[in-house]
């Protein structure tokens, strides 16, 4: 009797192994596939930044429930991890357990996943049909794994947006890509002497840009000469800087009150409405940004590009999946995390039922969840993984029983004309840091999914209510600004 196929976990960041620490409690057996040579590989990419979520929201209850026997101690509930703190005293230690060890595959590129023998035409058969992975290892080998199911936890950061604000590269963003540096760079640590004295543009509007800016003039105050211009699509500012003292979680709120003094008092140059369509580059060596309007933006050294991720969507051509049209994200999911619609960083809580596809026992966990929207946190990927593993255990009340109760963001944004509704911005003083953004009933989808439909700007529910501290609206009841 030949044994039982395991489940497939594409990718070890903290939403995969916790995946696979929920697999093992239930007894099942997982497999779980890393790209890079160590888990939490793309963490380590940005192990010198502080995340704005402190440990207490970062540690899965069934992950401590393995880690405590082995003599691990948890962190400090309310110390702020950098992301190589993150790696070390979480994912490390949990990848190292007896229980989840031999199930890891670093090395191990997932460069495909399809049913086997069928490609997403073929009906017949395909419910009972293995699911198989084309795998590449650290010798460059390809091999064939079958699963039984598959979840998905490979995250976005390799996959960035681009500069160019039509969702392509612009004019020239690949021909200069020596001066263009996409994500968080180092840049009082390893990256020093590429931004030290130099004018670098900040082109992106989330919690990436704000470390960035806030590390640049952190640098100009050691490097004289280091000046920094941070451009944004948006034409207004509105929430731009986020909630201040409103924000639950206080080292987020102060991210965005310390760059706003910054912008207030001119250290740092904004520009809004910048949408840019081409990248030149100058006899001296210096690129110029030209916006879609005409604007220029000359005597840049350097871009740091932070608008954001997508989904890597090859490596599931074969399957049936039922994806929102633009934000790629699953279908039921997509209305309540639509940033045209609703902008407060929480919604209602999820799992199998709003991440399931057509195809069965393939589920897209953790931020790649999110497809193209931006805002995310790991209690979310948790609580996903612990209801699709019930799910696939046939835990049908397990699955159905979600619950999450996310730090409110003290904004919120409900229309497209990105006006807030929510007052002013409060200052805080605090340390620059950034959070793993790296962060929903039936009912409340469809209400925001008609809502969506007819492009009207509607309210979306959220776990506890809009960041304002309201209620979430009764479904049915008439759409109302979430602060009056």
């Amino acid at each position: 009797m030949s044994a039982p196929l395991p489940v497939a976990v594409i990718g070890a960041g903290p939403t995969g192994l916790t995946a696979a620490a929920h697999l093992v409690l239930k007894g099942e057996t997982p497999v779980v596939f890393e790209a890079g040579p160590a888990v939490g590989t793309s963490i380590r990419d940005w192990a010198h930044v502080r995340l704005f979520s402190p440990w207490k929201y970062l540690i899965d209850p069934v992950a401590r429930r393995l880690l405590e026997p082995s003599g691990w101690e948890a962190p400090s509930p309310d110390r702020l991890p950098t992301g190589g703190e993150l790696v070390d005293e979480l994912l490390e230690p949990l990848a190292a357990l007896p229980a989840i060890a031999p199930h890891l595959r670093v090395g191990h590129e997932v460069l495909a996943v399809t049913r086997r023998g069928m490609d997403k035409v073929r009906s017949a058969g395909r419910d009972t049909t293995p699911f198989e992975l084309v795998v590449r290892g650290p010798d460059g080998g390809i091999r064939r794994v079958l699963a039984r199911a598959v979840i998905d936890a490979s995250g976005t950061w390799r996959a960035p947006n681009p500069l160019g604000a039509g969702g392509v590269p612009a004019s020239g963003e690949e021909e200069h890509a020596s001066q263009v540096r996409y994500g968080i760079p180092d840049i009082l640590g390893r990256d020093r002497a590429r931004y030290a004295g130099r004018r670098t543009l900040v082109v992106g509007s989330g919690h990436s840009a704000f470390n960035a800016l806030l590390d640049l003039a952190a640098l100009a105050e050691q490097a004289p000469g280091t000046r920094m211009v941070w451009a944004i699509r948006r034409a207004e500012i509105g929430l731009l800087f986020g909630g201040g003292r409103k924000d639950a979680l206080e080292a987020r709120g102060a991210l965005g009150s310390r760059l706003q003094r910054l912008v207030t008092s001119g250290r740092v140059e904004l520009l809004t409405g910048v949408r840019v369509q081409a990248l030149h580059r100058s006899e001296d060596g210096r690129v110029t940004v030209e916006a879609a309007d005409g604007g220029r933006i000359a005597g840049l050294d350097e871009v740091v590009v932070t608008t954001g991720f997508r989904p890597n969507l090859a490596l599931t051509r074969e399957l049936r999946l039922k994806l929102d049209p633009w934000l790629e994200a699953p279908e039921q999911l997509a209305p309540l995390i639509d940033p045209n619609l609703h902008n407060c960083g929480t919604v209602y809580p999820h799992g199998a039922t709003e991440l399931a596809h057509p195809e069965p026992d393939f589920y897209v966990v953790g931020m790649k969840s999110y497809g193209r929207a931006p805002t995310f946190l790991l209690l979310t990927g948790y609580e996903q993984v612990r209801s699709v593993v019930c799910a696939l255990v046939g835990d049908e009340a397990g699955a159905r029983s979600v619950e999450l109760a996310l730090p409110e963001t003290g904004v919120c944004q409900t229309d497209l004309s990105e006006s807030a509704c929510c007052g002013t911005t409060e200052e805080t003083p605090g340390p620059g840091l950034v959070g793993l953004t790296v962060g929903a009933s039936a009912i409340a989808a469809e209400a925001v999914a008609a809502a969506r439909a007819i492009g009207a700007p509607e309210r979306a529910p959220t776990a506890g209510g809009c960041g304002c501290g309201t209620a979430p609206a009764a479904a049915g009841a008439p759409a109302a600004r979430c602060c009056g």
